[in-house]
């Protein structure tokens, strides 16, 4: 098949299930123009994950040539998500705390008042963006308290977030290059100053990870240890659980409460069996998968569907094509709010799965059963827009009209 990732039609970025299903079937194994594999099948996404010591997830060779030596190859080439052990384990276990079961069983109460808040508005309102005022709001209020950030300083949060990780889309323009950079240099300054403040002052609450972050930092050293971050390290680790934990999410929430307005028998569903939410998570996970696509370089020989491929091949992860693998999923393309087991990759598996999933996932379980519980209906109050990504699926906007029968 004709299909390079560097030369994506419009039509793709809004609905590249098709063409999934068809490389899935015809090509499962593709070789593009510059010798990458794109991968549609989820036995072999599932095997490229699991076999750490073939794939490789740093990326300090891949990222050079379109961010050179600028910012943002100093960040994403320092941040948890692209690199392997043994720093990948270190800033793992840096970051555990943030994520335990306690640590959550905390965070819960917070998330539900903030729900609420955003709920209680949009009854004023009528008519929300899902995106802006429900779907985004909720993960940068949560991310800038777990990152000490003062309630009035958060606006630039999300603009820095999706600057920088647009520049990790296949193909990189110049203004989204220097947009990228321009985002990396301005919250590194920004999270200097409140790391210096957070570390004189001891200042922290019940849901803030920064000050456990900097008691495993050595802020006067350029270089890690084995037990210690640099301060470098540390801000670019702070700017990746914003990143990770806010797109993911915003995509997570908004794609669910889409799946639900195209699908009202299943809203329906949920509604009046609320205890569903979780399997109902899992399918909004599965079907429209916020993170689509991963990447790996082999560091040895090895082979993929009968396909050799020796030391250097990189390989695309298509996680949407996966995650409607016929093979994996019966009717794959058809929304089930209880499907067991649901075995999706959206959070990736192995030593890379997700470390914030639990929390996304609570999130997004509070946000959709708290949003249908308040409205009777929810439907479209104009058109939505698509973020364009071919990375990262989701949407910049998406207007809604909320209201209760009975609220006349």
């Amino acid at each position: 098949m004709a299909f390079d990732i560097r030369e994506l039609a419009a039509d793709f970025l809004d609905d590249p299930y098709p063409t999934y299903q068809a490389l899935r079937q015809f090509d499962p194994v593709h070789c593009m123009p510059d010798g990458s594999y794109f991968l549609t099948r989820y036995d072999d996404c599932l095997k490229v994950y699991h076999d750490t010591a073939t794939w490789s997830s740093d990326k300090k060779l891949d990222f050079r040539p379109n961010f050179a030596d600028s910012l943002l190859y100093e960040h994403h080439t320092t941040s948890l998500v692209f690199n392997d052990p043994p720093y990948h384990t270190r800033v793992r276990k840096l970051l555990a705390p943030a994520f335990t079961p306690r640590a959550l069983r905390l965070l819960q109460t917070r998330i539900e008042s903030l729900v609420d808040r955003l709920l209680e508005s949009a009854i004023a309102r009528g008519e929300i963006d899902l995106i802006a005022d429900f779907a985004a709001a909720i993960p940068i209020q949560l991310i800038g308290d777990m990152l000490g950030i003062p309630q009035g300083e958060r606006e630039p949060l999300r603009d820095w977030s999706l600057a920088i990780l647009g520049a990790l889309e296949p193909v990189l323009s110049r203004d989204q290059f220097d947009t990228g950079v321009d985002a990396v240099a301005e919250f590194k300054v920004y999270l200097d100053e409140i790391i210096v403040h957070r570390a004189k002052s001891g200042e922290s609450d019940q849901a803030e990870i920064l000050s456990k972050l900097i008691a495993g930092t050595d802020l006067g050293s350029d270089t890690s240890s084995d037990d210690k971050l640099s301060k470098l390290e540390l801000i670019h680790n702070c700017i990746f659980l914003l990143n990770a934990g806010h797109e993911t999410t915003t995509n997570l929430i908004g794609n669910g409460v889409d799946l639900l307005i195209r699908h009202p028998d299943a809203m329906r569903d949920l509604r009046t069996h609320p205890e569903a939410i979780e399997t109902a998570v899992e399918e909004f996970l599965r079907m429209e998968s916020s993170n689509q696509l991963g990447n790996r370089r082999a560091v040895k020989d090895t082979a993929l569907g009968g396909v050799a491929m020796p030391p250097g091949t990189y390989v695309h992860i298509a996680i949407g094509a996966a995650n409607r693998d016929l093979a994996q999923f019966p009717d794959p393309d058809r929304l089930d709010i209880r499907r067991q087991p649901n075995r999706h990759l959206a959070f990736g598996t192995g030593i890379h799965a997700c470390a914030g999933m639990s929390l996304a996932r609570m999130e997004a379980q509070v946000a959709i059963s708290r949003l249908l519980k308040r409205f009777d209906r929810i439907e479209p109050a104009g058109a939505f827009v698509r973020s364009g990504r071919a990375r990262f699926r989701g949407f910049k906007c998406y207007p809604v009209r909320v209201s209760n029968a009975g609220a006349a």
